[in-house]
């Protein structure tokens, strides 16, 4: 059925102060922020993700972070900084960042992208082809230029020197061209006498991304206890009693000794070299 108001040609007269104009109709703004969201390469386990069923309990740093990103959904594009959202796995990390950026696909119909960490740096690793010294960055552009980006899980992969300038040459680009950006991670921000931890977020990311998040994102940090292990009739009360009778949960020690935070990178020509063999990407 045609739009009662534009006919479906997506704009619609309106007057104000005697003139009369036209401005793009509502169902116009609706199917552009459908096909918007559905381009987001959200993966199909997070297709309900929504603020409106992400379960809240009497948790003080939850519902800060839950209250932050409310308010980053509700303010963008005017934001300054993006979000990272860290804490154990299976506390719903994931399922509020991807809730902030549908509300903002939905709102402002912006090009948004969701990407797994790992796996986007599998994809990244495939596309090596000793034909052609593009075809990374024909994955990492988009990724770069995305004007929300959601990267999830983000220093699952182990820090080695390919690794470390990729994701740098990631987040360094939407850095500069002062682009938001949520990111997720499962490992803490400690305190700079802790930070040697091979745990520490510091050291999964490297020196120079870290600090590049600093200024990038606001830290949302909390705990509590793990959703998937929860039955399926819980409800708040449920968790706020297991988070409160549970230890502090930990990671458990992953990382090897080969993890670095501290890394030369090695530039020639002026261009950051990314150990593709044979390919590099600009920094």
């Amino acid at each position: 059925m045609a739009c009662p108001i534009c006919d479906d040609t997506g704009w619609k007269p309106i007057e104000e102060g005697g003139v009369r104009r036209v401005v793009r109709c509502d169902c116009w703004r609706e199917r552009t922020a459908v096909d918007a969201l559905a381009h987001t390469n959200i993966p199909a386990r997070y297709h309900a993700c929504e603020f409106s069923n992400f379960t809240t309990y009497p948790n003080e740093q939850l519902l800060n972070a839950v209250a932050a990103a409310r308010r980053f959904a509700d303010s963008f594009p005017v934001v300054d900084k993006g979000l990272l959202i860290i804490g154990p796995p299976g506390i719903g990390k994931t399922h509020l960042a991807i809730a902030a950026l549908k509300q903002i696909v939905r709102t402002t119909a912006v090009r948004a992208m969701y990407h797994d960490t790992r796996a986007l740096l599998a994809q990244i690793r495939s596309t090596y082809n000793s034909f052609t010294r593009t075809a990374e960055m024909d994955v990492i552009r988009p990724v770069m230029d995305a004007p929300l980006l959601l990267l999830d899980d983000l220093g699952a992969e182990r820090l080695t020197d390919w690794v470390e300038e990729t994701m740098n040459v990631i987040v360094n680009a939407r850095y500069n061209a002062k682009l938001p950006t949520i990111f997720t991670s499962n490992y803490e921000d400690l305190p700079e006498h802790e930070d040697k931890d091979l745990n520490s977020l510091l050291m999964r990311v490297g020196f120079r991304l870290h600090s590049r998040l600093r200024e990038m994102c606001e830290f949302l940090e909390y705990d509590g206890p793990d959703y998937r292990n929860l039955p399926p009739n819980a409800d708040a009360e449920d968790i706020f009693k297991l988070w409160k009778g549970q230890p502090r949960r930990k990671l458990p020690t992953r990382a090897s000794a080969s993890a670095r935070a501290q890394l030369k990178p090695q530039v020639r020509d002026g261009r950051a070299d990314l150990k593709w063999p044979g390919g590099r990407a600009g920094s």
